[in-house]
């Protein structure tokens, strides 16, 4: 009865927001689908029969096994696990540090830096590379694992303007309040205003930790070692000219992807508030 009183309007629109949900959900799930029935593949199923043909058995886990042992993987998620740490721990007290300074503090030149964040962001990644690598080069920063963590280090504005817009919702007050009693600006920062900005740390762990556990193209062009593959790049062992082993790379995309679902699971509250409250407020 409801969808007969519906205005024609009103009907087509209802319409296509809901296939527009299923062709979204299609697109997004059918990799994956084709990624788990891959992988369970061995590679003489895998060349004759199609990549949406179930696999012979869901209990075949030798794929499983070659791509953890072939590619590194262990070396793979240690190389990365040790990046993730440094750089989000980085990432997180210097971007909140640079937004306490350009936001509480006022000095000539904070325009121009503020715009300038805001022109480096508007900047593609890949057309700085060029100069980076030369930097990087003569440095001899290059197949340096920590030379890795500096370029990813250096490229953090978007948890900027996250602490940026938090701190414009934290009272001025709580600062002055704290420098009466005596205490320093730097007391002020790490006692009084580092805590209350816990949503927005979260906000930028996740973007910038999935942003490190996914990169590929700096891990591939400045780590050329094979013992300094991240799980990212250690995939790589299965492509070749003579052509790629998707069985062996689907078992190894499912494994890299279990530990980012475990943490998820573990905490998705405290992602969902922190993204809701780290969000723009008026």
């Amino acid at each position: 009865m409801t969808i007969m009183k519906m205005k024609p309007t009103t009907f087509l629109f209802t319409v296509f927001k809901y296939l527009s949900i299923i062709l979204a959900s299609i697109v997004a799930l059918l990799p994956i689908c084709v990624c788990v029935l891959t992988a369970f593949k061995t590679t003489e199923e895998y060349n004759a029969t199609s990549v949406l043909d179930l696999p012979a058995s869901f209990l075949y886990f030798e794929n499983f096994s070659v791509a953890l042992k072939q590619a590194n993987m262990f070396r793979g998620f240690l190389n990365t696990g040790i990046v993730l740490v440094v750089v989000l721990i980085v990432s997180i007290f210097t971007g909140s540090m640079l937004a306490y300074v350009l936001n509480r503090f006022k000095f000539k030149g904070s325009g121009i830096i503020h715009s300038l964040f805001m022109f480096a962001s508007l900047i593609p990644g890949i057309a700085t590379q060029v100069t980076v690598y030369q930097i990087m080069y003569k440095l001899h920063l290059i197949n340096h694992l920590y030379g890795y963590m500096i370029v990813l280090m250096g490229t953090d504005i978007i948890s900027i303007y996250i602490f940026l817009q938090f701190f414009e919702n934290l009272p001025v007050s709580l600062d002055e309040s704290a420098i009466m009693d005596g205490c320093t600006y730097f007391g002020v920062f790490f006692k009084i205003l580092f805590p209350l900005l816990k949503p927005a740390i979260v906000t930028s762990l996740v973007l910038k930790g999935v942003g490190v556990y996914n990169e590929y193209y700096m891990s591939n062009l400045y780590l050329q070692d094979k013992n300094l593959k991240t799980i990212s790049t250690a995939l790589y062992t299965f492509t070749g000219p003579f052509g790629n082993q998707y069985n062996y790379i689907c078992a190894g995309v499912l494994i890299t992807i279990i530990p980012i679902f475990i943490l998820f699971l573990i905490f998705q509250e405290q992602v969902y508030s922190g993204m809701a409250a780290g969000a723009v407020k008026g």
